[in-house]
Order: C-alpha cells, then structure tokens, then sequence
C-alpha cells in the first residue's frame, strides 16, 4: 500500500509574496466559482448580462392548506437566502386558489416559521386573491383571442378525451364555440348560475402536444364556497397553471424557483406569460430537486392523515417533520439553516438520510447548549460516610466548548440519584459503572465506591449504599484515576420533572414508498416513551419553554410549552450519538 498526501508540490514556491497572494485570490475566486450551484450560477449570469436590470427577486408560494414541514424549510432557505446573497428582494406569496382547503390558522403558522427562520420578507405578505380581478380580465381577453372556451364535458369526459402520453387526445365539441358565447358563459359562471362541475374554462393550445398539460388545460373551475379573504365574491376560482406565472409577473418576480415536478407545466408558464404580455420583463421559472428524507413522510395529505387520525398529538407534534414540531421538538433555525446548506441545491432526486439533518442540530447546539445534570430514572445512592446535614457547592463548567458561558454550583449531599443503567449487580466485563465493590467518579465532584445493595421483594436494586473519598474533590489535584464518570443530582435539592423521550415516528427508510403497504404501518410503536419521574438539578427551575439544554450523558433536550410551575416538561430532542445507525448496522 503506497503513502499519499505527504508530500504536496507547491506551484508558488520560489515565487514572490505577492505574486503569491494574487495567485493565491485568484484560486480562492475560483474555489468560490465551482461551488455555486446550479442556480446560483444562472443569477450570476443574469447579473452580469444586466437581466431585469441585474435585479434579483424571488418568491415562496405556499398554499395554505397545511403547516410548513422540513421540505418548504429547503425551499424557503433557498428563496429567501438567494435574496440576501445577491442583495435582492423575496416576497411570501399565499396561493390561494382552493378555498375548499384553505384555513387562516395555516397562514399564521406560515408566518410564524418563516420568521423564526430569520427570514424576512418584502413587504406585506402578498396572496394570489390580490390578483383575482386581474386574472379574471385575462381570461376575458383570452377568450376575446379565441386562445379559451367554456366546456360542458363531464371530468371523466376530459379525462378520456385527452389521450395519453403516446396517443393524441380529442378535440372538444365545445373548442369552438362563437366568441361572444364563450364570453356570456364565463360571465354566467362568474356570477354563480351553475353548479360545481357544470361548466369550465379552458385554454385552447394543442391537444396532440405530446406534454400533456398543453392539451387544452383547465383555467378555471366553479367552486361556490367562500373565501378565507375574499368572502362570496367569487364563484369561480383560478387553476395554479393560470395564477403562478402571471402572479410572478405582476409581483416583477426574476426567478421564479419550483420544484421537479413542476418542470412539465414550465412550456404552459411560459404560454401563459406569451398571451398576456410582449415586454422584455419575463419572469423566468427554474426547477430544483424536493427534500426527500429517510424515516419521513413530505405529504400534507399524509401528514394530515396522521393528525386528523390522532395518530400523534397535532401538526406541532415532536415527532412531526413540519417547522412548528420541529420547533418544539428543540431544533434551532441555525441548524435547519445549516442542514439546507449542506444538502445543496440538486438537479436531481435524491433521498437524504435524517441522520443528516440530526447531525446538524447535534453541531449547532454543541456550541451553544449549557450541560446540565438529569437523572432520568432515578436510582437512590446514600454516602455513609459523608455528614448528614451537611451540604456544599460543586462547581462544574456550563460548556466545555465555550469558555465564555462560564460554570455554576451545585449542591451536593449526602443522598444522591444516579440513573439506574449506571448500576448492575454482576456486569460484564467492560461495564465501567457503579457494581458492588467498584469505584467511579461523580462528575465534578467526588470518587464513590459501592459497599452495599438494597432490594425490594421483587429483587430490584432501590437502594446503593456507598462511601466516598474525600481527598478525590474535581479540581483538588487528586491523580488517582477511575474509568467511569457518572451524571447525578442531590436528592434533597432535586426538581421533579416529566421527560418524553421522542424517536423516529417511522422505523422503515421510505414509509411512503412501499407497494402493498400502507405508510401508517410503519409508525414506530416506540417513538414516544414518557418518564414521570425525573430528577433535574436545581439550576433548571426558571427554564423557559423552548430553552435548549444538553443533559450530561443522555442527549439534548428542550423544555416544551407544557412546562408549569409545579412541573417542568422536557422533550428529548436528540440522543448525543446516533443510536439508528448503530441500530442498522
């Protein structure tokens, strides 16, 4: 086997400190060029031809008729980080086109995550009933083109008539209707003089295109239900086809950022934008790959499936891969940030491991989480040779990562808790926790040897009686060392807490992607566990909800807004290792 990387020609050697440094610009310039992706490049190059005057402006169009989940996180990041690259504009669209879905609670939540992603948008939030009136006039003047018609055909009738990939579908016997008909129909439908599925209108392109979507699609349909904000005015409501692009192109969006599956509807964007307007301002559509994630689902149908099934607690359920459950569960923006970044911008569908994105939060809150101690099943250990009564101040560092978050006390006491898997009766060989007759460290504090057990009748330890060393104080200069270094609390200090241990809400990689299967069969019958009898040191008693904490030893846990005076509620966020892939392997 050779040995590589030792040794590395140097092209600058010999070479003056400022060719040096010009050489050295220009390969960091050239580093910066090869990892723009995709659509960072095509902005550039729109920037440097002076396209749209070299301005960028971007839109995130949800349709709310759910909450956001990690798959918009990507989108959003996209979006809205593009704008503060290039010193830009994005706005928050709300398609709003289907009221039989739509709800004001999904628009504030929309809100609320965006936000506390860190992200701001142009403006007021902007809808696409701000362009109704609008849309309608076009569809009006389309019709005057004879570029559209009102058809009577049932939906299974156009279905049929439309043909398939390989085969050229039928014309309508409506295509052709005189123009002033077609204008007195639409004006009827607008006015509410049929019922749902009665009538539609249609844009006469070409029905043997071998892309589907040009065979005369549907522009708009009677639905006569209210609107979240437009009340009863409407009785007829625009497709998505018909709303995205010309919504781009009053809003003077640039680029126009989609995902895969709107690649077939770009020649449709683009006819749309041909009939309405000849400037040389055109929104431009571009298609990126979807966020797809092992042990997840990226279904709103599915997701509300799973929430109208009570199936889990609600759309901010821990366990939910939607911003607000993510939230609660104790992700930061930062590390969805950084996860988005990481991921990239494909071409491309691909399936990125959840490990990922649980790697990212573990980097981000390394940094910044205070450790703490929490004993999750308590285990009783009394000092027989520590003074009863007696109790003094442990000090012990917040963040050995960060200096600056400085150290605290805490009590210590004759009585303690450890956790329970720290002790076993007879261990093998290389357990290096307490046994009987063993010696391990209490972090931060003293060196404790197990003397004795104490058992309930069922032969279950409840009780380790122990000795302690007093020359073996953290930070005494004691050398004597012990292999094993356990977490506790003071039982007399200790707060009582509840503790919901979250996993995986689905044990198969790909739930959603399983012929025969239906995905709710692989919901993980153990990704919920809650512990009631958690013992916290006294530091935590004025936690806050949302407040992210590492608990030594155990993982990352976050206070959830069950939190009361009396009882404070924590949610694990994530172990301090990833326990799946050990699981896997």
């Amino acid at each position: 086997m050779g040995i590589s990387c030792i040794y590395k020609y140097n092209p600058s050697f010999g070479e003056s400190n400022t060719n040096r440094k010009i050489k050295s610009e220009e390969m960091n310039e050239e580093k910066e060029k090869r990892s723009l992706n995709f659509i960072e490049s095509k902005i550039e190059e729109d920037i440097k031809n002076n396209k749209n005057n070299g301005e960028v402006y971007t839109r995130f169009p949800p349709e709310p008729n759910g909450y956001l989940h990690i798959g918009h996180a990507k989108s959003i990041c996209l979006n809205f980080g593009l704008a503060e690259k290039y010193n830009g504009k994005c706005n928050l669209r709300f398609d709003d086109t289907n009221p039989e879905k739509e709800e004001e609670e999904y628009v504030k939540s929309i809100t609320k995550d965006i936000k506390w992603l860190g992200f701001k948008w142009e403006k007021e939030p902007k809808y696409a009933s701000d362009y109704f009136d609008q849309l309608y006039e076009w569809a009006e003047m389309l019709i005057r083109k004879s570029k559209a018609y009102v058809d009577e055909l049932s939906a299974e009738d156009i279905a049929r008539q439309k043909g398939t990939p390989t085969q050229a579908g039928e014309n309508s016997p409506f295509r052709n209707r005189p123009v002033e008909e077609n204008l007195k129909l639409f004006r009827e439908m607008k006015e509410g003089k049929y019922q749902e599925g009665e009538m539609i209108l249609r844009a006469k392109i070409d029905m043997a295109s071998p892309n589907m979507h040009m065979r005369d699609p549907i522009m708009y349909r009677i639905l006569n239900r209210p609107h979240h904000r437009t009340a009863d005015k409407w009785h007829i409501y625009p497709m998505y086809d018909f709303t995205h692009g010309q919504s781009d192109y009053l809003e003077g969006i640039t680029h126009s950022l989609c995902t895969l599956e709107f690649e077939v509807h770009r020649p449709l964007y683009d006819w749309f934008l041909d009939q309405i307007t000849d400037t040389e301002y055109r929104p431009v559509q571009t298609e990126f790959a979807r966020l797809n994630m092992s042990y997840t689902v990226m279904s709103k149908r599915k997701l509300l499936e799973l929430v109208e099934k009570k199936m889990v607690s609600g759309w901010d359920d821990p366990r939910m891969p939607t911003i607000s459950g993510l939230r609660r569960r104790g992700y930061t923006p930062e590390s969805i940030r950084n996860f988005s970044d990481r991921i990239g911008v494909a071409k491309r569908d691909n399936v990125i491991d959840v490990a990922l994105l649980e790697h990212s939060l573990r980097e981000d809150l390394n940094k910044k989480a205070a450790r703490v101690m929490a004993v999750l099943n308590p285990l009783k250990i009394t000092i027989s040779n520590y003074p009863e009564g007696k109790t003094e101040d442990i000090e012990t560092i917040n963040n050995p990562e960060d200096e600056n978050m400085g150290t605290r006390t805490m009590p210590f006491s004759r009585e303690l808790y450890i956790e329970q898997d720290d002790f076993m009766e007879d261990p093998p060989k290389k357990f290096f926790r307490l046994a009987p007759g063993r010696e391990v460290r209490l972090k931060s504090a003293y060196i404790i040897k197990c003397e004795k057990v104490i058992k309930n009748k069922n032969g279950e330890a409840i009780e380790l009686i122990c000795s302690y060393d007093p020359d073996t104080k953290s930070g005494s200069g004691d050398m004597r060392k012990v292999k094993g270094t356990l977490h506790w609390v003071s039982a007399a200090h200790a707060l009582d807490a509840e503790v919901r241990l979250y996993d995986r809400l689905f044990i198969h990689e790909d739930p959603a992607g399983q012929k025969d299967h239906d995905f709710k069969e692989f919901l993980n019958p153990d990704s919920l566990k809650i512990l009631n009898k958690a013992k916290l040191e006294p530091s935590m008693k004025d936690v806050k909800a949302f407040d992210n904490l590492q608990f030594q030893r155990l993982g990352y846990f976050c206070v959830d807004p069950d939190t009361t005076e009396e009882k404070a509620v924590f949610n694990r966020t994530v172990p301090l290792r990833d326990t799946w892939g050990k699981k896997k392997n």
